[in-house]
């Protein structure tokens, strides 16, 4: 008899553990992931004195390790130019038709905070810093002002360059009715530091050049739901 009692007391208690873990699953489920677009503003600085903002979009594919460490993958295209010798016949001139290729990772501070107790820590538990490396496709021409002919004279670039981004940005989660965060729109700066210096089609000066890019896109769970360790969503 107490064998009996003893036996459906454990398969009891196994039932209702599995139940509980099952539903505690089922609230912390996530994507891991996602595939998204974005649309970003670049700016350079480099050879040119003027700075002009010129656009590019970007596809990218996540995989989340958890809901806030996150290995991205961007590709992109799109243009990047400076300089106007209109308006400064000294100023060097170009633009630069290019693709670029980066992987980086990036750690939200939800994974490191405990934002259940706090509305503050809530708030910015989706705020990010990221960071990687890739490569730049350059298709550039450059007008310059030659001093000692003054005349102007143009350069061509097709070169491969690597880059180092340094990105900050947060990520605004969309929840389905299963608290699953399944839509992200994504607002982000990112700093790309060039290895080199031929973004511009210019070799000028002692520094490498560098854009800057201000980002705005959105994120579509696409991949198997896996469970967390804590609730996504407050």
């Amino acid at each position: 008899m107490n064998n009996t009692v003893l036996k459906s007391l454990t398969v009891t208690f196994v039932i209702s553990l599995f139940a509980l873990t099952s539903k505690a699953q089922l609230g912390y489920m996530y994507s891991q992931l996602d595939l998204g677009v974005a649309g970003t503003v670049n700016t350079v600085y480099g050879d040119a004195k003027i700075q002009q903002n010129k656009f590019s979009g970007d596809v990218s594919l996540s995989y989340n390790q958890t809901p806030f460490v996150n290995y991205v993958f961007d590709f992109q295209a799109g243009n990047l130019s400076g300089g106007n010798i209109k308006k400064d016949i000294y100023d060097n001139q170009f633009s630069n038709n290019y693709t670029a290729y980066i992987g980086r990772a990036q750690l939200q501070l939800g994974e490191i905070t405990d934002y259940s107790q706090s509305p503050v820590a809530n708030a910015f538990k989706n705020l990010y810093l990221s960071t990687g490396v890739g490569f730049i496709v350059n298709n550039a021409s450059a007008i310059h002002y030659v001093s000692q002919a003054s005349s102007y004279a143009s350069t061509q670039s097709n070169s491969t360059e690597a880059l180092i981004p340094i990105r900050i940005g947060y990520e605004f989660k969309l929840f389905n009715a299963y608290d699953e965060p399944t839509v992200k729109f994504d607002l982000a700066y990112q700093t790309n530091y060039v290895l080199g210096d031929e973004v511009d089609a210019l070799k000028q000066g002692k520094s490498n050049d560098i854009f800057t890019q201000f980002s705005l896109g959105v994120k579509f769970a696409i991949g198997t739901p896996t469970s967390y360790r804590k609730q996504i969503s407050y």
